[in-house]
């Protein structure tokens, strides 16, 4: 028989029971947060592939695409600019590391389906985070980030007359802005948000400009009304008369205190997955999100059957690895019902693509790719890539 025991003081048991409570809760948290889902699905030449990602992070579930891939760029390009005429993508400026810039254009042309030319920017043109935009001949390049690591940004702007190669300054942006929202819409080149001098502010203010083939009508941007939500890295995009602005974050890098060379340094940042849209000058309108947050998406749509694709990204860290997890899904929003789907998953997760569309086929080259497929975090090099998928109207629709 066992021995009885006196019952505990209720001075001793209840701080027990309180720190007993404290323990379970302390488990049940560990347990939700390291929680995993496991996917196998078939890869392109029908192999399985084990996926193990944070459930609240993991690949959103999507169709598995076939991808050619395509010539490489010719050279490695982060946070550059792209705008697409016709069967041509002018690719330009970005990162090549963070202690090397581009100072030029390379061209690909997707009826060759060839790297066909290269010619300099302006050595006064940013280098990195431009807005762009495009009339179908002139390339509007707009503000952005001077020279390597985490520089200053600049008030000057550019365009390029894509026939003769020959470049102009427009007017300057009344302060510098980091990767601005830029488009052309209704005769004027508008320029939204982005992030402030410091990089790290989100900038909530809207400017625009009247151009007309390849020059400035005014001397001065004219203020208009501001966006709801600030900050750099989101998709700029007119459609049926309409201005969309889809994505981004808040806050960025910054330069490191007292840096000679404007050494990066992280900040904290919030990616989101806010849709706005603009359509009679007055008043913006906030539309169904995202699929998921997404940043890095300034160059990564097309346009295509009255619908917006979208590529890649990135998306909100990983709570404990503080790590920024990359985007591998494709995004399609529907014009006519202006909601979202996700349509295809890309050959690897990959941010700041340069994505483009022609006779059928999606294409994306450029940016930095993820880890491998158990690892959505991002590589510590760039890649050159160059990738496209055929695209039937069942996926589109």
């Amino acid at each position: 028989m066992a021995a009885l025991t006196k019952p505990l003081p209720l001075r001793l048991a209840i701080p027990l029971a309180l720190a007993l409570l404290l323990a379970l809760a302390f488990v049940a948290d560990f347990l939700v947060s390291s929680t995993t889902t496991t996917k196998k699905v078939k890869g392109n030449h029908g192999k399985l592939v084990g996926r193990s990602l944070n459930a609240t992070y993991a690949d959103l579930p999507a169709p598995r695409w076939d991808w050619e891939e395509m010539p490489a760029a010719p050279v490695p390009r982060l946070d550059g600019a792209s705008v697409q005429i016709g069967d041509l993508l002018y690719v330009v400026a970005g990162y090549e590391s963070l202690d090397h810039v581009h100072s030029h254009v390379d061209v690909y042309n997707f009826t060759s389906n060839t790297w066909t030319e290269r010619f300099d920017m302006p050595k006064e043109m940013s280098n990195s985070h431009l807005g762009m935009a495009s009339d179908g001949r002139y390339i509007y390049a707009v503000t952005g980030q001077f020279g390597p690591q985490c520089r200053p940004a600049i008030r000057r702007n550019f365009v390029l007359d894509t026939k003769t190669k020959e470049w102009h300054e427009l007017p300057p942006l009344p302060v510098p802005r980091y990767a601005p929202a830029t488009q052309l819409w209704r005769g004027r080149l508008h320029v939204m948000g982005g992030g402030k001098e410091d990089r790290h502010e989100p900038g909530l203010e809207h400017w625009s400009l009247a151009v007309k083939d390849g020059k400035a009508l005014e001397n001065e941007w004219r203020a208009e009304i501001p966006i709801p939500r600030g900050g750099p890295h989101r998709a700029c995009v007119v459609a049926n008369d309409k201005l969309f602005l889809i994505g981004g974050q808040e806050g960025d890098f910054m330069p490191k205190p007292g840096s000679p060379v404007f050494k990066c340094a992280r900040r904290h940042e919030v990616v989101y997955s806010d849709v706005y849209m603009l359509d009679n000058g007055a008043k913006w309108k906030q539309l169904s999100p995202m699929p998921k947050p997404d940043s890095h998406i300034e160059f990564a749509w097309v346009v295509v059957n009255n619908s917006i694709i979208i590529v890649g990204g990135t998306t909100e860290k990983h709570p404990i690895t503080k790590k920024m997890i990359l985007v591998g899904e494709v995004f399609l929003f529907d014009l006519g019902t202006l909601k979202w789907s996700v349509i295809g998953r890309m050959p690897f997760r990959i941010k700041t693509a340069l994505a483009g569309y022609f006779d059928g086929w999606l294409y994306f080259t450029s940016g930095q790719r993820d880890r491998g497929p158990d690892d959505p975090t991002r590589r510590k090099l760039l890649v050159l890539c160059g990738e496209r998928s055929c695209m039937s109207d069942a996926q589109i629709f």
